[in-house]
């Protein structure tokens, strides 16, 4: 699956809010990397909120999870280590009778 739209469309929700002025990703060693440059003093958990917020309109209609987690502050930069990752679900009955069957399943 391209994760390339998503990417785009979560970091321009980013920029679009007052209090950030500057949002961007990096894939370093294959684990892409969120950097978020503030305006002002904003809580870190506003700021976590806000990444959160976004990241549910880029996956909106899409089979897709997001997971974030801080890595460092420098002044005004976050580095956040963000992912989009498709959920690891049973693709088929295994006899086992399980609880989450895809038989049972609509």
């Amino acid at each position: 699956m391209d994760l390339e739209p998503t990417w785009q469309l979560f970091i321009k929700q980013l920029t679009l809010d007052e209090c950030i002025y500057k949002a961007y990703w990096k894939k370093i060693t294959g684990i892409p990397f969120l950097y978020i440059q503030i305006n002002h003093d904003t809580p870190h958990s506003t700021l976590e909120s806000l990444i959160k917020k976004c990241s549910d309109i880029a996956i909106k209609g899409k089979r897709l999870h997001s997971e974030t987690v801080f890595v460092r502050q420098d002044d005004m930069l976050f580095v956040y280590r963000h992912r989009f990752y498709v959920p690891q679900e049973k693709m088929f009955c295994c006899g086992n009778l399980c609880v989450d069957c895809t038989r049972l399943k609509g």
